[in-house]
This record gives structure tokens, C-alpha cells and sequence, in this order.
């Protein structure tokens, strides 16, 4: 009898161990959406190549993306993107690695729409800085959906735009992630 209480509890025991340690991961199939026009110029683009990782147990979050991978309309646009303002052989990727503040309210083990905050160190044309942002987590047969939608001040990360174009290009770039996630052990 003591047995099978030691057996029990030990059980228990390592599936909540188990629980506890379970990662979701979009393995380069995050979505980031890059929008900083202005009324006469259109300039968005989209990466389909962005990485992601959350930790429940933790609350922690990280995104990675190579800047090449965003791809515009016009390929004119994509390079002066990459060589003017991105400098993008000089500052290959973008990073995230932040923590969710609210993950007590989050139940990745339960189907639903939980709101999420965000706070890190958002890494941009070799700039850090911290950030606070809110998204939504969607939990939907132990997959999980995260999507956030934030502004970037291009001047904060030493984008330069010079004056003759700055009436095409916004100040700010709205950026829109969406993610899905996978368990991953």
C-alpha cells in the first residue's frame, strides 16, 4: 500500500514537472508586419521568417528575425530598406526578449482569448530599449496564437531618414506579430 503511494505521488509528481516545462515555439513562422507610410507614399512590408519561444513556467518571451527577410512591393523600396536605413549587413536581426507581467492570467492549458502584456528589451539597428506592450494570446486545442500590435520611433533606434524623404516615410513604424506556437519539449 505505502507503495503505491510513493508511486503515486511520484507520478504526479513528474507530470507536473513535466507540465511545468513545456516550451511553445513558431519555428520561423511568425508573421511581422512593417508599416511606416504616410499618405503619399505606401511603405509596408512583411517578414514570414520570424522565430519565437514562450515559456509558461517563467513568462518569458523572446522574437528574432533576420531584417533581410522583409519583403516590399517594390524591390527599389526593399533595397533602399536594407542599405540606407536598416543597414542591414551591419545589423542583421531584430530581437525581443521580454516577459509576460500578467501570466497568472494567462491558462495555456485551457481554450480561450487571454490579453497580454509585454514588457523587454526590444533590439533594433543595434539599439536597445525597453518596451511595454499589449497583445493577445488565443489558445485553441494546445495551440497557441499570439499576435501584438505596437508604434516604433524610428529616431529612438538612430533610423536616419534624411529630410528630402521625410515626408514619405512616417516617424513611426507600426508593427504588427503574429505568431503560432507548438508545444515543444
Amino acid at each position: 500500500m505505502l507503495y503505491k503511494y510513493i508511486f503515486t505521488v511520484t507520478f504526479y509528481f513528474l507530470i507536473a514537472f513535466a507540465n511545468a516545462q513545456i516550451k511553445y515555439f513558431a519555428t520561423k513562422t511568425g508573421q511581422t508586419y512593417f508599416d511606416a507610410g504616410t499618405g503619399i507614399e505606401d511603405i509596408k512590408a512583411i517578414n514570414k521568417s520570424t522565430t519565437s519561444v514562450i515559456e509558461p513556467s517563467t513568462g518569458r518571451i523572446e522574437f528574432s528575425m533576420n531584417i533581410k527577410e522583409f519583403k516590399f512591393k517594390r524591390q527599389l523600396m526593399e533595397d533602399h530598406f536594407n542599405e540606407n536605413y536598416m543597414e542591414s549587413d551591419k545589423f542583421p536581426k531584430s530581437v525581443f526578449k521580454g516577459k509576460f507581467s500578467n501570466i497568472e492570467n494567462i491558462d495555456f492549458n485551457k481554450d480561450g482569448t487571454y490579453a497580454a502584456t509585454v514588457k523587454g528589451t526590444m533590439e533594433i539597428h543595434g539599439v536597445k530599449k525597453e518596451i511595454e506592450t499589449t497583445g493577445t494570446i488565443k489558445v485553441s486545442d494546445k495551440t497557441i496564437t499570439a499576435s501584438a500590435s505596437f508604434d516604433v520611433k524610428l529616431e529612438d533606434y538612430k533610423v536616419d531618414v534624411p529630410s528630402i524623404v521625410g515626408i514619405k516615410i512616417s516617424e513611426k513604424a507600426k508593427i504588427k506579430v503574429n505568431c503560432t506556437y507548438t508545444p515543444y519539449n
